[in-house]
């Protein structure tokens, strides 16, 4: 399986050009595992500039349609020969720093590229060749600087005169190298082949181990779990301490090992760590004696209001804004609340018991919120109409007290319906006819009284009152 240039990633390293990877005129994919260089002379026909190093790449292909490439950066990788550039007309610096070029002969393919002023080769097997520099400054005239140093006049003119010899034993020592090669890549089968056998011996014995004949004769295995994960553990760690302490010669192919070794046992931790998260935690919720016990394992914030003025408790849960309602899952109960925000409970005892066929939760709009409303199951006479109560029953009173000063018998009807406060007019009324009350409200009416009045009598000894 080979890792590739994929337009997801092309387009996560083009934020810079708004994730247009037309337009696009540099780009770094650096240190993205890429196995395989492809797409980018499709996809990316504008490049100036190009970054590569620190991958996996074993050659270089499917850039020679990039005709505005300029740089070109593959250092750190696994590529062994020059080739395929001829079509990056504009290249001015060629960057393969740290590879595995041996054949250095290849880098005549370089003639095309008249542009080219840098070219960096440190770190490749081939810099190690007898007359390496003089090679390269007699093949590639265009060059101004070779690994960083510059190319003098005088110097390739003496390479120019010594060009036929040094071609000579350069051929001598690619053959070489390249016999050399063969024996590595022979030698990386041998020790592939070996750790192959060696994880299926691994696989044939843990499959022996758990056939039914082996389950027969351990029936306390359970107990024996720990036991055996302690024994993994143990191999894993005398393979890794193997792996690492066993000397190997520096090659593409020992590279590629080394990085397939490491992803295989990255995978093998992410794995471990999944298998974890999917098993539910077992959350002690409510106690084997019955008791409901408060959890919070969203450890979200929340307020609990206890609304006496509309008989009901009012639960606000602050989940996340952004968080979809379908993750949420709330269960009311008489004596608490459940909330699952995406399979964590969040749980609350309720100091009151509560109807839930009449409970509700709605998400607020401005803080996203989940708000619980929970009627009360005892239904109270609101503060309101208590007040209201106290004022009619005083008001009672008062009449009653009224009418033991007049010293008749008479009850006083009062209906709520009819009036919401006592008649004043006819209780200063009855204070008249009885006397008790000041006898002079108007002149006139006093005086239609005596006229009306059958009984009464005129005594002229007793003074008038006016």
């Amino acid at each position: 399986i080979f890792l590739s240039v994929t337009e997801d990633l092309v387009r996560r390293c083009a934020e810079h050009n708004n994730c247009e990877i037309f337009s696009l005129e540099e780009i770094s994919l650096h240190q993205q595992e890429i196995e395989k260089l492809e797409h980018l002379d499709k996809w990316c026909r504008d490049l100036k500039i190009l970054y590569l190093q620190n991958n996996l790449i074993p050659k270089i292909e499917n850039v020679g349609k990039l005709k505005k490439l300029e740089y070109l950066n593959a250092a750190l990788n696994n590529i062994e020969r020059i080739e395929n550039l001829e079509g990056c007309e504009e290249l001015k610096k060629l960057d393969l720093t740290a590879n595995f070029i041996g054949e250095l002969s290849s880098i005549e393919s370089l003639k095309c590229n008249i542009h080219l002023k840098e070219l960096f080769l440190v770190g490749n097997p081939c810099t190690e060749f007898e007359g390496y520099r003089q090679f390269v400054v007699a093949t590639l005239h265009q060059l101004k600087y070779l690994d960083s140093k510059e190319i003098e006049r005088s110097e390739r003119i003496k390479a120019l005169q010594n060009y036929p010899e040094v071609k000579w034993k350069i051929r001598e020592q690619e053959q070489a190298y390249l016999l050399k090669r063969a024996r590595e890549k022979e030698e990386a089968e041998r020790r592939m082949q070996e750790r192959k056998d060696e994880k299926q011996k691994q696989m044939d014995s843990k499959l022996g181990f758990d056939s039914p004949d082996s389950l027969q004769e351990k029936p306390n295995q359970a107990e024996g779990d720990g036991e055996q994960e302690r024994c993994k553990t143990v191999e894993n760690d005398d393979e890794d301490r193997k792996f690492w302490e066993e000397p190997t010669p520096y090659t593409p192919e020992s590279r590629l090992e080394t990085h397939r070794y490491i992803e295989e046992k990255r995978r093998a931790k992410d794995n471990i760590r999944e298998s974890k998260k999917r098993e539910k935690t077992a959350w002690t919720l409510v106690t084997a004696e019955g008791k409901v016990l408060n959890v919070n394992v969203p450890k979200l914030h929340f307020s609990l209001k206890d609304d006496e003025e509309n008989n009901q408790i009012i639960l606000d849960l602050a989940v996340y804004r952004h968080l979809d309602t379908s993750l949420l899952d709330v269960d009311v109960q008489p004596t608490y609340v459940r909330v699952l925000v995406k399979g964590k409970p969040f749980q609350l005892v309720l100091s009151e018991e509560v109807k839930p066929d009449s409970s509700s939760a709605k998400r607020s709009q401005t803080t996203g919120h989940l708000v619980v409303t929970m009627p009360k199951a005892k239904e109270i006479i609101l503060a309101k109409q208590k007040v209201s109560a106290s004022i009619k029953h005083s008001d009672c009173n008062t009449q009653q007290k009224n009418t033991r000063r007049s010293g008749q018998i008479e009850k006083l009807e009062v209906d709520p319906s009819k009036y919401s406060f006592p008649d004043v007019t006819k209780i200063i009324q009855e204070k008249e006819r009885t006397g008790k009350g000041p006898i002079k409200l108007q002149p006139q009416e006093t005086t239609e009284v005596k006229k009306n009045c059958v009984d009464f009598e005129n005594n002229e000894d007793v003074p008038p009152l006016i």
